[in-house]
């Protein structure tokens, strides 16, 4: 019949408490350990994620030099998420990547998706494209081709290009990217300022990502 710990000797108790003991430490050690590993990539990405002014201010001569940068599509899809018409920017997105699908046997059910999505009746985020656009795409889907989305993704670019884009370059989400250092500061100060506003610029892009 088992006595339980008390029939253990005194010697057998400390050293069960001696190994729980170093078993703890191992255990805080690693996830100490852990820790810093992830403080260190997420230091490592943030770096990596960071854009220079003048790559910014480039956003601000075209819509294509802003969505076609990593960095200005994410800024971009977080301000139209602000004004609740992401739907226009994912699918403008869905029609990049449906364009550099290589397998035959994947257009059809690809096609069929971005379609349901975007622009039938019925879709989730649906589009805003005239009749004729959505009648014309409606029919390429009979046949699916690389270039069946091509017109109702120009018709959106336009919309974007005319509309949403402008309110962008003049948003917080913008402008917060290309503000200069406070003017009338001294050298030492404006340096710190500059560094301060590209590490927030930094930080601004990655959350938008």
């Amino acid at each position: 019949m088992c006595k339980g710990l008390a029939a253990l000797p005194a010697t057998c108790l400390k050293s069960a408490k001696d190994m729980k003991h170093r078993l703890g430490f191992l255990l805080q050690k690693s996830d100490s350990c852990d820790y810093g590993s992830s403080q260190g990539k997420k230091e490592k990405i943030s770096s990596s994620q960071r854009v220079s002014q003048e790559e910014v201010r480039k956003w601000a001569d075209s819509l294509e030099n802003l969505i076609h940068h990593d960095r200005g599509l994410a800024a971009f899809r977080a301000f139209l998420k602000s004004e609740y018409s992401e739907e226009n920017i994912e699918f403008w997105v869905s029609c990049e990547d449906y364009k550099k699908t290589k397998s035959p046997a994947k257009l059809s059910p690809k096609a069929r998706k971005i379609y349901d999505e975007f622009i039938s009746v019925q879709a989730t985020k649906e589009v805003n494209l005239d009749s004729c656009t959505r009648e014309k795409t409606s029919h390429n889907m009979l046949e699916p081709t690389l270039s069946c989305f091509d017109e109702a993704q120009r018709k959106i670019f336009t919309l974007m290009e005319k509309d949403s884009y402008r309110r962008f370059l003049k948003s917080s989400y913008y402008l917060d990217l290309v503000s200069p250092p406070a003017a009338g500061c001294g050298p030492e100060n404006c340096k710190r300022s500059h560094t301060h506003t590209l590490d927030c610029n930094s930080n601004i892009i990655s959350q938008c990502a």
